[in-house]
C-alpha cells in the first residue's frame, strides 16, 4: 500500500520488504538527529493493522501468545510472539488494548497469514478479529517528543516512542501538523543502535526467541501454555540457544554496506574461514558510523574480532553466550 506521504518534497521510496513508505526524504543525518531529539515522526503506514473485539479476547489472545495478556491494562503498551509447535518464530505483534478493543501492528505482509491463524484458533471463544490496514495507518513519534496526539488516535507508549493508529485518510493533515517526516532509514538506524530485532530481518525459519534477547520483552515465562513454550521452557531451563544476536561496529572506511546475509568469519581466517554467523541488518548511524545486527553461533568468543565479507566488525554483546 503507497503512502500518501511519498508525495512529501524529497521523498526516496523504500524498497523491499519497506515498500511503500519513504526510506528517507533526502536528509538521512538530519532525520536521524531530529528522531533523536525527539522531533519529527515516521510514517510506518506500511505495516499491517489487525484489531480483536469481544468479551474473551484477552483471555483468548493469552492463550495463542508467548506474552501474558489475560489481565492486560487498558493503554499498556506490550510485544508478543505467535511460535510454530517447534518453538520457531512465526509472528510479531506490538500490542495495546484500549479497554474495548487490542490493536496490533505487524510487519508489512504478514497480516493475512495472521489473522488466518487467529481465525482457525477461535472456536467457541466471544471474539472477532479484523484486518484494519486498509483504514488505518501507524505513525511513530520518538521518545521525548512532546507532540499533540489526534484526537481519537489509539496510543502504544513504549520507552521508544509512541505508535499512533489513526485513520488512514488524515495522514497528510497528520503530516502537516507534525513534520518534519523522517525516514524508514532513520527509524532503522536508531533501531539497530537499540539492539532491537525485527521479524523477518533479525529471524530466519529457524530463530527461537533466546537467540534475540526476546525473552522476558515478548516471551513470559510463567504464563500458561501456548504452542511453543515446551521449546522456550527446555531452552531456557536446560540449555542454551544455538545462535546470539550481536552488535557490530563496521569499519568505517568502506563505502559499502554490507548486505544481509553477508557471512560472518573470524578476523584471524578471513573470509576463507568457517561460517560463524551472517549479519541482518546493516546502517549507517548519525554518530557512531555504520553499524549492525548480526547472528552467530552462540559459542563465538565475546572479544574475537570478525569481518563481515571484507568489512572488519567488532561486537558488543546483546545475548549473553
Amino acid at each position: 500500500m503507497k503512502s500518501p506521504l511519498l508525495s512529501l518534497p524529497g521523498a526516496v521510496p523504500a524498497e523491499g520488504a519497506d515498500e511503500g513508505v519513504a526510506a528517507h526524504y533526502g536528509e538521512l543525518f538530519r532525520e536521524q538527529r531530529a528522531l533523536a531529539d525527539g522531533t519529527g515522526f515516521v510514517d510506518l503506514s506500511h505495516r499491517g493493522v489487525v484489531t480483536v473485539t469481544g468479551s474473551d479476547r484477552l483471555s483468548w489472545l493469552h492463550l495463542l501468545l508467548t506474552q501474558h495478556v489475560s489481565e492486560l491494562p487498558a493503554g499498556r503498551a506490550t510485544e508478543a510472539l505467535i511460535l510454530s509447535a517447534n518453538g520457531h518464530i512465526e509472528h510479531h505483534l506490538s500490542l495495546v488494548d484500549d479497554g474495548e478493543t487490542t490493536w496490533a501492528h505487524v510487519e508489512p505482509g504478514t497480516q493475512d497469514a495472521l489473522i488466518a491463524y487467529l481465525e482457525s484458533m477461535k472456536f467457541f471463544y466471544r471474539v472477532e478479529v479484523a484486518d484494519r490496514t486498509d483504514e488505518i495507518a501507524v505513525v511513530h513519534l520518538p521518545a521525548g517528543s512532546i507532540a499533540a496526539v489526534p484526537a481519537g488516535a489509539t496510543v502504544r507508549e513504549t520507552a521508544y516512542g509512541r505508535d499512533l493508529f489513526l485513520p488512514r485518510a488524515d495522514l497528510e493533515t497528520f503530516a502537516a501538523d507534525h513534520g518534519p517526516a523522517a525516514g524508514l532509514l532513520a527509524y532503522e538506524a536508531l533501531r539497530v543502535e537499540a539492539h532491537r530485532p525485527r521479524l523477518g530481518f533479525e529471524t530466519d525459519h529457524r530463530t527461537i526467541p533466546h537467540e534475540l534477547g526476546w525473552i522476558g520483552s515478548a516471551v513470559h515465562l510463567e504464563k500458561g501454555c501456548y504452542r511453543g513454550q515446551e521449546t522456550v521452557a527446555r531452552v531456557h531451563n536446560l540449555g542454551k540457544p544455538p545462535r546470539r544476536l550481536v552488535f557490530l561496529h563496521l569499519d568505517g572506511s568502506e563505502v559499502h554496506l554490507p548486505v544481509p546475509g553477508t557471512p560472518l568469519h573470524l578476523a584471524t581466517e578471513g573470509a576463507e574461514g568457517r561460517k560463524l554467523g551472517f549479519i541482518t541488518t546493516a546502517v549507517r548511524h548519525h554518530e557512531l558510523g555504520p553499524i549492525a545486527l548480526g547472528l552467530i553461533k552462540r559459542n563465538v568468543p565475546v572479544d574475537a574480532g570478525l569481518v563481515a565479507g571484507d568489512t572488519a566488525a567488532a561486537q558488543e554483546v546483546v545475548v549473553e553466550p
